[in-house]
């Protein structure tokens, strides 16, 4: 006892002199160790070599939205400890932490806009990492989350920063060769690296296995095809928890158990998303491992096949399972599930699986979110839903269910607090539904009950939520239920293809949020109302086949954001607006088709630059096509960036949360209706047909590179198909049949190898069909009613050659070489001879008096001195005889 007193005493001894020399140090600190007094009266902490290291770093940074404006060499900015995402230690002073990601960007607008935030894609540009950052030799925390670094290299110096623990590059747009010295990084638990854009990973192996500490890996969008060892790799990290390698090819691995199953990895694995790879049902060998840890299992969007695997039901831990998106088979019954009291979200979407429970199944579990969406558990309602209160997503589309919607359903969902979207389309479900005193808590984000059986009229409750889509019913009646609504939560209404009839209300000035609208497919009357211009966000607007008359509203000039306009096949007259083309700057689709619209063309149509689908079809529009409609620049260029033309619609204005919504417009192609949604974005077309057109077909129009669709049919065009027109290589249809169009067809035509769709006929062109590999091929009818056109596939030209297969045989060669002289010119030469030589003697004595007296003379004398002769003759044999 008296010599550990001894030693607890002499340890409190050199305590108090380590005290008393500091003491000093504390408090009148020096210089030389990063300590500066400063004009307030406080004490700087910033360490002079990591301020110079961090204003360096700022340097190679472009911050236009003035983000780092706390950094700076000024007397006030001098502490670097007080710059945005700059954190120091309180015991040593060192910058030990750097925030520059993606969540404080946010925080700090977040804060500084009073909870409204501005979504910006990028709020700083690299142009470089600057190799002083090496100084910040006690950095542990840095986070460079979607800072824009133009795809340049990572630098190898990161793997020299040896104190870090957390290092996340979340789409930070890195690129070039991955530097394996991140292996050097032994300290480090948290990776983030997706969304870049690595060249090469192969090296996979070279490094990840040395960050012993690793306990949260995500690589996702970065290409690990060429890795066939991922899974053994990712094995030998010990202290694992979290693993996302979400759309990296991953290819389904070799899986020997003898190897992977000796490997000393993590054995708390808790959270895996494998999802959007071409993993196969092999997998769940490997998984099987951690059905004592896994509560986060993705693996949706692969190609796993067979039954539904028997491993889950053994996780006494999943909170979290998404299988959605594969190819298994067979049925899933509440055994499967018996043992999964944890889960909290189930997604099985598209995944051809039949869920047979008993309808008076009561599951173990609260679900959060279901996804079921295209799993057949019908024809009946699914019962055991009743038996869950706190979901907030509800999938059961395409679901097979023919039934009503029971009245607790609505119930049940009028007391959730919280509800994001409730998608119940694409079954059967029939009758109407009750216009009770329902209320929402929270109204529902999106509510889907399209491609449904339901009738009636709509209850004005279902227009509580945000974004309701109705359409493809059997809603009937008028549309007096928007007349109470005050509806500024309201961003999406889809309306269309119900027996919706009476004119429209005039109460659009409430609805200030609303983006989409589409009432098209109805019976609607009556004109347009003019309180539609007070739609300021609206980008599309879908009326089309209804019954409106009369002029489009200049109102509509006031929405400045539409992108889609349509009003096709109403009963809609007047000039075409020339607001249409300077007053909407956005407008990607104008269908104008099947109405009375009169007058010309208005030049300032050449100014909608990102028009990709003009249809302004059988109207009675008069005069010539415009030759400024080269001016249409998104039709100026090929391809798209894009299958759809989707819109992303927030939520609200505090939140980030959004959905996607993709437009749909149909379109006459190749003589039939079609709708267009998956790959509207593709189609670029100019649609002018049926209407009283004349002129010429502006040669300019050719410029519209991009043009898959060009119908100029039925008009009264004239003139001659431009030489030009093989620019227009991605045509895939051209129809200028039923005009007045002569001359001949340019041999340019068939340089267009993707034509698939030509119609030429009924017009004066002439001559012969340009010989090629595409224009032979079309059936007759395409080149039908122009006489004068001739060649394959119509009639053989009159003067062309006989080919060498019907060539006759004959035996002397010298007869076909003398044939060889006997050519067009020759005929030529013969015709011009005949007329020279007639004309220039019967002309003569046409029109020369003199002359004609003196040929007749000579004649006369010529017949004189032969008669004369022959008498002579005669008289001169009589006597012989």
């Amino acid at each position: 006892m008296e010599g550990a007193g001894i030693r607890c005493f002499n340890k409190l001894f050199y305590a108090l002199i380590v005290v008393v020399i500091l003491l000093p140090c504390v408090v009148n600190p020096s210089p030389s160790l990063g300590f500066n007094n400063i004009s307030s009266g406080g004490v700087m902490r910033c360490i002079e070599r990591e301020r110079e290291a961090l204003l360096a770093f700022k340097q190679g940074l472009v911050d236009d939205n003035n983000f780092l404006s706390s950094w700076g060499i000024e007397e006030h900015k001098q502490d670097c400890c007080k710059w945005v995402g700059v954190h120091c230690s309180n015991r040593t002073n060192h910058v030990v932490q750097l925030d520059l990601g993606l969540e404080r960007y946010h925080r700090t607008r977040s804060f500084d806009q009073k909870g409204h935030p501005h979504f910006i894609r990028y709020y700083l540009q690299g142009k470089m990492m600057n190799p002083e950052l090496i100084e910040l030799q006690h950095l542990k925390y840095l986070d460079l989350s979607w800072i824009n670094f133009n795809g340049i290299r990572l630098p190898d110096f990161i793997g020299s920063l040896s104190s870090l623990r957390y290092l996340d590059l979340f789409g930070a747009s890195f690129g070039g060769q991955f530097p394996s010295q991140v292996g050097n990084l032994t300290h480090l638990q948290h990776l983030d690296l997706s969304f870049n854009h690595f060249a090469n990973v192969e090296n996979l192996n070279s490094w990840l296995p040395q960050l012993s500490s690793l306990t949260y890996l995500d690589l996702s969008y970065n290409n690990l095809s060429n890795v066939p060892d991922w899974l053994e790799t990712v094995s030998k990290l010990p202290k694992l928890t979290n693993l996302t390698l979400l759309n990296c090819s991953l290819p389904s691995p070799a899986i020997r158990s003898t190897s992977l199953f000796n490997i000393n990895s993590s054995t708390s694995l808790a959270h895996v998303d494998l999802s959007s790879n071409e993993l196969t049902s092999s997998i769940f060998l490997w998984l099987s491992k951690y059905n004592a840890t896994l509560g986060h299992l993705d693996m949706s969007f692969n190609q796993l096949t067979g039954l539904f695997p028997d491993v889950i039901g053994n996780m006494s831990s999943l909170a979290y399972l998404d299988l959605s998106f594969n190819q298994f088979q067979g049925t899933i019954s509440e055994s499967h599930f018996s043992g999964l009291s944890k889960l909290r979200c189930l997604g099985l979407s598209s995944a051809s699986l039949t869920l047979n429970f008993h309808s008076k199944w009561v599951p173990p579990f609260q679900l959060d979110s279901i996804f079921l969406g295209s799993c057949k558990m019908g024809p009946h309602f699914p019962n055991w839903l009743q038996t869950q209160t706190s979901y907030s997503v509800l999938d059961i589309s395409n679901a097979g269910i023919s039934d009503t919607l029971p009245s607790w359903f609505w119930e049940r969902l009028s007391h959730h607090h919280e509800i994001d979207f409730v998608d119940l389309s694409n079954n059967q479900i029939r009758g109407t539904i009750p216009n009770s005193q329902i209320d929402f808590l929270c109204y529902p984000r999106l509510l889907n009950l399209s491609w449904n059986q339901l009738e009636g009229q709509v209850p004005p409750f279902l227009l509580k939520a945000s974004s309701p889509d109705l359409s493809h019913n059997n809603f009937s009646g008028s549309f007096s239920f928007l007349f109470p609504m005050k509806a500024s939560n309201l961003t999406l209404l889809d309306l269309s293809s119900n027996h919706l009839d009476e004119q429209l209300p005039d109460c659009w000035t409430h609805f200030k949020n609303l983006l989409i609208l589409d009432l098209s497919d109805n019976h609607f009357l009556g004109r347009i109302r003019t309180t539609m211009g007070s739609l300021f966000s609206i980008r599309t607007l879908n009326l089309n086949n209804n019954g409106f008359v009369g002029e489009l509203p200049s109102s509509l000039n006031n929405c400045s954001s539409l992108e889609v306009f349509d009003v096709a096949d109403n009963n809609l007259s007047g000039p075409i607006p020339e607001w249409l083309g300077y007053g909407l700057p956005n407008l990607t689709i104008l269908i104008l088709r099947f109405n009375h619209f009169y007058g010309s063309i208005p030049l300032q149509m050449c100014y909608m630059r990102s028009i990709q689908i003009l249809d302004l079809s059988m109207n009675n529009i008069s005069g010539s096509i415009p030759k400024c409609l080269n001016n249409l620049t998104n039709l100026a260029r090929r391809g798209s960036s894009s299958l759809t033309i989707t819109h992303t619609i927030y939520v609200n204005s505090n939140s980030l949360t959004s959905y996607s919504y993709d437009d749909e417009a149909s379109l006459i192609w190749k003589g039939m209706m079609s709708k267009y949604k998956s790959i509207l974005g593709l189609v670029k077309s100019i649609h002018l047909s049926s209407n009283r057109l004349t002129g010429e077909i502006p040669c300019e129009i050719t410029d519209l590179v991009g043009l898959v669709s060009l119908n100029l049919s039925r008009n009264n065009l004239t003139g001659q198909i431009t030489p030009n027109i093989g620019k227009l290589q991605s045509l895939d249809l051209l129809d200028l049949s039923n005009n007045q169009i002569h001359g001949t067809i340019p041999t340019s035509l068939i340089g267009i190898s993707g034509l698939g769709k030509l119609d030429l006929s009924n017009n004066n062109l002439s001559g012969k069909i340009p010989i090629g590999s595409q224009l032979q091929i079309y059936e007759p009818s395409v080149f039908a009613g122009n006489p004068l056109l001739c060649g394959i596939p119509l009639q053989t030209c009159p003067s062309e050659e006989t080919t060498p297969e019907k060539q006759p045989v004959v035996g002397n060669q010298d007869e076909d070489n003398n044939d060889r002289f006997i050519t067009p010119g020759f005929y030529v030469s013969l015709g011009l001879g005949f007329v020279v030589g007639f004309w220039g003697v019967c002309g003569s004595l046409i029109f020369n008096r003199s002359w004609r007296y003196t040929y007749f003379k000579l004649l006369n004398g010529l017949n004189y001195w032969l008669n004369v002769g022959v008498t002579l003759f005669r008289q001169r044999r009589i006597p012989d005889e």
